[in-house]
This record gives C-alpha cells, sequence and structure tokens, in this order.
C-alpha cells in the first residue's frame, strides 16, 4: 500500500514538503525546537544538545554505510580527529568556532579521501578491518604529539566566538558568557543548542539532498550491487570516494561539537572501538540507508540511554556492571530485537503508521 498520494510529475517527487500535514508538521516542530531550550532544564538542555552531536554523526556514517554500503569501525577516529582539531586550533591559534567548524570538517575529510581509494578494491569484512585500523592509528598519532594533544592527560576546549585577544566588550564576544538579547537570557547551554540546531539542520538537509541527487542514486546503485552499477555507466570509484569524503566531513563537524559540548577531551575513552560500535547500532535501529533512521536512532539512542541506566540498576545481573556497560548491555538487547522482528528498524515502524493512516478508515 502506498505511503503518500500518487506522484505524476518528477518535480512533485522533490517537493519536500508536499502537503498541508507536511507544512503543519514543520511548523509545530519549528516552535517546539525554538522554545525547548527556554522550558527545559540544564539537565534536558545537555541531553538535547548531544541528542544533536549524535544526528549529526549518524547522519554521517549513515551517508557511507546506508546509502553506499561501506562499513566502517573506524567512525569515532574521524569524530577525535574533528575534536581535537577544535581543542588544538582553538587553544594554540584561538581560532572562532564558525572557522573551526569547517576546518575540522576539512581535515576529517580529508582523511577520509585518503582512505576511500581502499574502498576500490575491499569490501563488507575487509574494508571494516581497514576502518578499524584507521581508528588505532588515529589515537596513536594523537597521543604522540602530548606537546599540541597534552597525550592521555586531555585537553581543555576553548569557544571563541571571535579571534582570541579581540573578543572584549561586545554582545557575541565571550561565548562561554552569558548574554541578553531581546530580553532573553542566553547561557552557555543555550548558544550551544541554537549553534547545533542550524548544524544539525544543514547536515539532515543536506544529506536528504544527496541520497534524492544523481549522486545520491548512483551510491545506491554502488551498495545494491556495484558490477551492475558500472555496467549501466555510474561510476563507483567516485560514488565510493565521494562517499567516504561526504561522510567524513560531517563526521568531524560532529566531533568538533562534542568537544564543544565537552569542554575537556581525551582520546580514549570516548573515541574508541566502543563509540564506533554505537554509531552503526544507532543507524541500524533507526533503519538503513534512510535519513529518518539516522535522526530517529540517535534520538532514541540519547534519551533512551539514561532510562537504561535506571532499568539496569534493578536487574540482579547487571547490577554489578557500571551504569555505562548496564546501558549498553540493554541497548544491544534492543537492536538485537529489532534486527529479528523489525529489520527495517524505527523506520519500518514509522511506515506502517502512515500506511494506516493514508488507508484509513479501510484496513487495506
Amino acid at each position: 500500500m502506498p505511503t503518500r498520494k500518487l506522484i505524476v510529475e518528477y518535480a512533485d517527487d522533490l517537493v519536500l514538503f508536499p502537503d498541508r500535514w507536511h507544512k503543519i508538521g514543520l511548523v509545530i516542530w519549528v516552535s517546539t525546537m525554538l522554545a525547548f531550550p527556554f522550558v527545559a532544564n540544564h539537565h534536558w538542555l545537555t541531553t538535547g544538545n548531544l541528542a544533536m552531536i549524535t544526528i549529526v554523526g549518524a547522519t554521517s556514517l549513515m551517508i557511507l554505510t546506508g546509502f553506499t554500503g561501506q562499513i566502517s569501525l573506524g567512525h569515532a577516529a574521524f569524530l577525535a580527529i574533528g575534536a581535537y582539531t577544535a581543542a588544538v586550533f582553538g587553544n594554540r591559534f584561538g581560532l572562532p568556532f564558525w572557522l573551526i567548524l569547517p576546518l575540522a570538517g576539512l581535515l576529517a575529510a580529508l582523511v577520509g579521501l585518503c582512505i576511500g581509494p581502499f574502498a576500490l578494491r575491499l569490501e563488507g569484512l575487509y574494508l571494516a578491518i581497514v576502518t578499524i585500523g584507521l581508528l588505532f592509528l588515529v589515537n596513536h598519532v594523537l597521543l604522540s604529539f602530548p606537546q599540541y594533544t597534552n597525550g592521555v592527560v586531555g585537553i581543555g576546549v576553548p569557544v571563541h566566538s571571535w579571534f582570541a585577544g579581540s573578543d572584549s566588550g561586545s554582545m557575541l564576544s565571550g561565548f562561554n558568557n552569558t548574554s541578553h538579547v531581546l530580553g532573553l537570557e542566553l547561557t552557555f547551554e543555550r548558544k550551544l543548542y541554537f549553534l547545533f540546531l542550524v548544524l544539525t539542520l544543514v547536515t539532515v538537509a543536506v544529506a536528504t539532498n544527496i541520497k534524492r541527487s544523481a549522486s545520491g542514486r548512483a551510491m545506491a546503485a554502488v551498495r545494491d550491487h556495484d558490477v551492475a552499477a558500472a555496467v549501466m555507466g555510474i561510476d563507483h570509484a567516485r560514488a565510493k570516494v565521494t562517499a567516504f569524503g561526504v561522510s567524513s566531513f560531517f563526521a568531524g563537524v560532529a566531533g568538533a561539537m562534542f568537544a564543544f559540548q565537552q569542554q575537556y577531551i581525551t582520546v580514549e575513552p570516548p573515541f574508541n572501538m566502543m563509540m564506533s560500535i554505537q554509531y552503526i547500532s544507532i543507524i541500524v535501529l533507526g533503519g538503513m540507508g534512510t535519513v529518518f533512521g539516522a535522526v530517529a536512532g540517535a534520538m532514541v539512542y540519547t534519551f533512551l540511554s539514561p532510562l537504561l541506566e535506571l532499568i539496569g540498576r534493578q536487574l540482579p545481573f547487571l547490577s554489578n556492571l557500571s551504569s555505562g556497560q548496564q546501558s549498553t548491555m540493554l541497548f544491544a538487547i534492543v537492536v538485537c530485537g529489532f534486527l529479528i522482528f523489525e529489520p527495517l528498524g524505527l523506520f519500518g515502524i514509522w511506515l506502517r503508521i502512515k500506511r494506516y493512516f493514508a488507508g484509513w478508515p479501510f484496513r487495506y
């Protein structure tokens, strides 16, 4: 059964908000997002910021694994590059956040483009092994230059609104300072919220347009069968390298966002194999190959983790583990349940809901 009205023109298929229900939903969603930081307490505001970081990171991995079918277990390496770019350039050169964010993405994309050629000859588990090697290599390099990264001790991450030494006195000078705009109090967490909201919207919009573009259709063809795609005239090498470059760029941006949120980072944890596996689990939970899956999976993971920690404390065999281990174990069970009973993830549940209301009040 279809989930929307019949499309008879190609231009209609490209419309993001085709009917009034989409537009009403957009207005409600925008209003909620704008009001959220002023009605939520500090805990939920921090959780919302972490959710948007996870959405950007999950969307970047979805471009590589969901759109193109390239399995990567080194996703945490690109986030680490972005995070330490924010820390090093913020401390040593005093660069503002609006310059650090694209710089973090570009440096991560440069590494991703260097790894991309390996994807031309490798796939599946063999490519996953290469990306695991990249993760350990990046962590080793970050620990080998303590004069820049402080090694295992970790490093603080400043957030400058302007070049260091120039931000004094203006309303937006010190990003960490509380500002007042139109009678609204903008604390550091609220400023991060609106910054992350813009970055999240841009990332989701770019990923959505990539999927609907010729490049995105080429990625999907390579994912389904690269030999058949090559026979049809698709440059599979270009599609794979492009996917690695775009994915690593947004992963680097997500790493810089994470560094700004935490304000103090170390190499390991959190940038280890566990982070990479978590992002794989997020896109599997949300639904492979869809931007909706990346967003829904990231939000469910972020808001479900505290609940799973509370549940884990009550279970006899998990109560002896740390809160993080309890959450990881229960989340793994949830993901396995989706793999068995709902392989399409949260996206499959959403499709069934849409089909129900598309045919309502009839069942068929």
